[in-house]
C-alpha cells in the first residue's frame, strides 16, 4: 500500500455518512474515507452480522469494540478481540467475518 496524494486531516466518524450493507445476516455500517487509494472505514457489524460474502480484498483492521470471528477458507477460525488485529495482502486467504455479539472496526485498504 502506498499512502500519497493528500495532506494531513483528521475525521469525526460520528460526522461521516452511514453506508448500509445488509449482510446473510445483520448488517454492516459503514463510514468511510478516501485518501487517494487508500480506504479507511468505521465499520459496525451489528449483533448477530454474518458476512453474504467471501473476501479476497487485502485489509488491514483494528477491532476497537466487542469481537470479530473471521472464518478462512481453509477452514480455519480466528477471534478478534478489541484491542486485536489482523492482516492480510489482497488475494491471499479469503475470509468471511461474522460478529455474533457486535462489533466496531477500523479498517484501511
Amino acid at each position: 500500500m502506498e499512502m500519497s496524494g493528500f495532506d494531513f486531516s483528521a475525521t469525526d466518524w460520528d460526522a461521516v455518512p452511514v453506508e448500509r450493507h445488509p449482510g446473510e445476516a445483520g448488517e454492516a455500517l459503514w463510514r468511510t474515507r478516501q485518501f487517494g487509494a487508500v480506504r479507511v472505514r468505521r465499520v459496525d457489524y451489528t449483533p448477530g452480522y454474518v458476512a453474504d460474502h467471501w473476501c479476497r480484498k487485502g485489509h488491514v483492521l483494528f477491532v476497537l469494540e466487542g469481537e470479530l470471528v473471521t472464518t478462512l477458507d481453509d477452514g480455519r477460525v480466528v477471534t478478534t478481540g478489541a484491542g486485536s488485529s489482523y492482516q492480510v495482502a489482497d488475494d491471499r486467504e479469503a475470509h468471511r467475518s461474522s460478529a455474533p455479539e457486535g462489533a466496531r472496526l477500523l479498517i484501511v485498504d
